[in-house]
């Protein structure tokens, strides 16, 4: 029942068989430890494809929630997979690990207030699996880690057990490389990277993802793996910062910087990614610092590029002092809460700080976001964005959830108490909205440049 459930989600359900049928290590029951927005879908896929699955979780509400029947995640199809791994008795849930052939490690790994790594979670994880260890087993790290961690941290917490890695059993990271909202697809299709210790680890990984994995399985050491899976997101992050670096300079020259890149991507070598308020969630807004901590004499790149998207939320409040004047005691409607568009993700979101930023200018912020978890912020949370505009000064469009870009402006115009729209995005047409009456700005839209003023 449980693989008609898989089959029948369009999100997962391909065409072929994995690549690799896992006949050298027999992995009949897999812990997973993390059950957040990779541990979850990854635990339901291994439950959807024959295992027996435990999935780990300390937080006692996460373990509640899904015994109850519920999930604390918002992806497509997630909730019919766990739910058919529940009744199939294929999926349980527990808040420390038991005995299994393989363990997987999929929590999270923040970063401090300044830029190091908290890896607090992964040796709690691997510390928790020490007990439990046994011979033969495979240890798989996925959270994104900086290099050596799997060597240097993760083993010598294992091997306290009396067991050895390589010799007794094997040891590897994988690194998840999925996107929210195609998280069940990507865990099938995408290319899979496997680092071991030893080959042998690599193999036994290979063999344990292979259960359902139909991309390609790359096989490497554990150390190039993180490496990988770091690069992979510095790359973008060093690209986003160039985009809003462009921003800036064309708010200076006051040309449409929209306009510009579309005209530079003609260019059969460049693509020159969009700006925006900054960048969020877990992975391209932490793993670069990972490598700055690494070598920070080799890093001046990869640390000026997360300068420039660090302070891309503060660029947006000036540019809204530009347009609204002096903030303190202006009401500021803010569209949008998570990281980016049609995701539920709150971490690391640029708009969370733009809101306390707006709250530390005196502004009153009122904050509505359709996906957004509930949470304490500055200014009111309303319900309904027709309830953030009410008397607000201004509109603030910092995320393109698919609700708030189809957004009609005669709905807002009677509202507030000035009719005002900044788009952050290059998400609203112009056009539709002067011809419902507001005053339009688009960050980085010559057309909505402000008189007599330099770029903020």
């Amino acid at each position: 029942m449980l693989r008609r459930v898989l089959e029948s989600i369009p999100a997962v359900s391909g065409k072929g068989k994995p690549r690799y049928s896992g006949e050298n290590v027999n992995f009949s029951k897999i812990c997973v430890v993390g059950l957040g927005y990779i541990g979850l879908p990854t635990a339901g896929t291994f439950a959807a494809n024959g295992a027996k699955v435990v999935g780990v979780d300390v937080n006692p509400r996460v373990v509640e929630t899904l015994q109850n029947g519920g999930v604390h995640i918002q992806e497509p199809g997630l909730r019919s997979i766990v739910a058919a791994a529940f009744q199939s008795g294929s999926l349980t849930v527990a808040t420390k690990p038991v005995e299994a052939d393989a363990f997987i490690i999929a929590v999270p790994t923040p970063i401090h207030p300044d830029k190091t790594a908290d890896l607090s979670f992964v040796t709690a994880a691997a510390e928790s699996i020490r007990p439990v260890l046994r011979k033969g087993n495979l240890v798989v790290l996925e959270s994104t880690s900086p290099p050596r961690t799997t060597q240097d941290i993760v083993r010598p917490i294992l091997e306290q057990s009396g067991l050895a890695a390589g010799k007794d059993f094997h040891l590897a990271y994988s690194p998840e490389r999925v996107l929210p909202g195609r998280i069940l697809r990507e865990l099938i299709e995408n290319a899979r990277v496997i680092g071991g210790i030893d080959r042998a680890s690599a193999e036994a990984g290979r063999d344990l993802y292979g259960m359902f994995v139909r991309g390609e399985i790359i096989l490497t050491d554990a150390t190039t793996a993180e490496t990988v899976k770091l690069m992979e997101n510095t790359y973008r992050d060093v690209n986003i910062a160039l985009a809003n670096e462009m921003l800036r300079l064309t708010e200076r020259y006051g040309v449409n910087v929209w306009e510009a890149i579309a005209i530079a991507n003609r260019h059969p070598r460049v693509e020159i990614l969009n700006p925006g308020p900054g960048v969020g969630g877990h992975c391209i807004s932490v793993d670069p610092w990972f490598l700055v901590e690494s070598a920070p004499e080799l890093t001046p790149l990869i640390r000026t590029a997360r300068e420039v998207n660090d302070s891309q939320p503060e660029y947006v409040v000036r540019y809204l002092e530009r347009v609204v004047g002096n903030l303190s005691g202006r009401r500021i409607a803010v569209l949008g809460l998570t990281y980016k568009a049609d995701v539920d993700d709150i971490r690391e979101s640029p708009s969370l700080e733009i809101v306390h930023l707006l709250d530390r200018r005196g502004a009153i912020p009122a904050s509505f976001d359709p996906l957004a978890p509930a949470l304490t912020l500055p200014g009111r949370r309303a319900q309904t964005p027709e309830e953030a505009a009410d008397g607000a000064d201004a509109l603030l469009l910092l995320v393109g959830h698919k609700e708030i870009r189809a957004l009609e402006p005669g709905r807002f115009i009677r509202r507030m108490a000035a009719p005002l729209a900044v788009d952050c995005l290059h998400a609203w047409d112009r056009a539709q909205w002067e011809a419902a009456g507001f005053t339009f700005f688009q960050m980085g839209d010559r057309h909505g440049r402000m008189q007599g003023s330099d770029a903020p």
